[in-house]
């Protein structure tokens, strides 16, 4: 069977989130600051089903904008990062960060089980969710990720079989 590629460009599909991080201890980003992110997805699979599909391009989109919702208007927060020492991560999001103290309501954090907030770890956790998610409705192969953190500059990762 002949292996196929869907792609979605995530600027044209609207696939995007805006948010808050840092990068702790990072010469530049180690401030909180923020991001227009956009997402693009690539879906590769054997054609299937009814449709002759790799995948349905409402199906990946709508998981991507699912996470892309989590994510929107929040301060990310990795939550497996060794150098954010929590002290509260209910109702008001207290941590530390070289004796630098953060309180952050609750409602306005993404508290994520990830050692890092950067695009590289985004990236992974888009394409991890996706591959898992799709693969038991299609025959997939790999899924790719690119999170841009703003036109022309993004990281990608891929994830296969």
């Amino acid at each position: 069977m002949v292996m196929m590629k869907i792609v979605i460009n995530g600027i044209h599909a609207n696939l995007r989130f805006s948010a808050a991080h840092m990068i702790p201890e990072h010469e530049s980003c180690g401030c909180i600051h923020g991001h227009s992110y956009i997402v693009d997805v690539k879906v590769e699979g054997k054609r299937s089903g009814k449709h002759g599909f790799v995948a349905d391009f409402k199906d990946v989109k709508d998981i991507v904008r699912r996470i892309c919702s989590e994510f929107d208007h929040k301060l990310l927060i990795p939550l497996r990062n060794p150098l954010i020492n929590f002290t509260s991560t209910t109702r008001t999001v207290k941590f530390e960060i070289a004796g630098k103290k953060y309180s952050i309501p609750e409602e306005d954090c993404c508290l994520m089980d990830l050692e890092s907030s950067s695009a590289e770890e985004l990236s992974r956790y888009f394409a991890a969710t996706l591959f898992k998610e799709l693969s038991s409705k299609y025959d997939i192969s790999s899924v790719e990720v690119c999170v841009n953190e703003g036109i022309g500059q993004g990281a990608i990762y891929t994830i296969s079989r």
